[in-house]
């Protein structure tokens, strides 16, 4: 299971987030996006040398995050259990034969021959493309 969803899994939990810059946030998780973006609400903001700030909600962007503290009583064993739907072998055939994971449509690609100036058995190998079909 991808961190991320762990983290999804842990709304309503009170966790402590240290900031790259070394800012510390302390508050309740409302939500944490697929980017790691994290709402927190009743938020104790301490940033580095400066005195802590009561906010009632904040949101993070995730790539800004060093790390989370995880409270001691969280029960790790349930949440970690990988409970999303895993794909059916037919289903993957299935996007296979529609042209694969990324796009489909457009003909074969390398390998020989195809294409603009792609070297069929008759010209057109050099470059400009030959003129018209070329076999």
């Amino acid at each position: 299971m991808k961190l991320v969803r762990f983290l999804m899994k842990c709304a309503n939990e009170t966790v402590t987030i240290e900031l790259k810059n070394g800012t510390i946030i302390h508050g309740t998780i409302t939500s944490v996006s697929p980017q790691m973006n994290t709402a927190l609400r009743t938020v104790k903001m301490t940033a580095r040398g400066r005195d802590p700030v009561a906010l009632d909600t904040i949101n993070l962007r995730g790539s800004t995050i060093r790390y989370y503290i995880l409270p001691d009583s969280l029960p790790l064993d349930t949440l970690l259990i990988d409970d999303a739907p895993k794909p059916k072998n037919k289903a993957r055939k299935e996007v296979a034969d529609k042209g694969g994971v990324r796009g489909g449509r457009g003909g074969p690609r390398g390998g020989r021959g195809g294409g603009r100036g792609g070297g069929g058995f008759r010209g057109g190998g050099g470059r400009g493309g030959g003129r018209g079909r070329g076999f």
